[in-house]
């Protein structure tokens, strides 16, 4: 059974290891960094099968005006199996009353786009809005 929980960064070896296994290897470069990003980060939600982390979402922003899932991603042997969802639909209620409640994912990838559809969400430009990047 799965189960969801806030946590910090004492769960970082499991993070690290969800990073490793889906291949996000960018994150692990500068593990510093990587532990700074969590421990300044607004929400940490994890799932956990008994003690191990099988898969998080991490939540970057104000809180009241803006909140950014910066991550949401499950190790690759539990996927399919509606984590994500969970980890998606429990972040997004707790962000219920933010204003903009935003994911940013890759243009080529047709299933993650279908998988945030699927929530409500909407590309910018069905907002008339346009987002930049550097």
């Amino acid at each position: 059974m799965i189960i969801y929980k806030e946590f910090d960064i004492s769960e970082m070896a499991d993070v690290v290891a969800i990073y490793e296994n889906i291949g996000w290897t960018m994150y692990l470069r500068d593990k510093d960094k990587l532990f700074s990003a969590f421990e300044n980060s607004l929400y940490l939600l994890g799932a956990f099968d008994g003690e191990q982390m099988v898969g998080f979402a991490r939540a970057v922003g104000d809180g009241e005006h803006i909140v950014l899932v910066q991550d949401l991603i499950v190790l690759s042997e539990y996927q399919n199996r509606g984590i994500g969802s969970g980890l998606l639909e429990k972040t997004m209620k707790k962000f219920a009353n933010v204003r903009t409640f935003m994911i940013i994912t890759d243009i080529e990838d047709k299933k993650n786009q279908v998988f945030y559809q699927k929530f409500g969400m909407k590309k910018l430009d069905e907002y008339a809005m346009v987002g930049y990047i550097r």
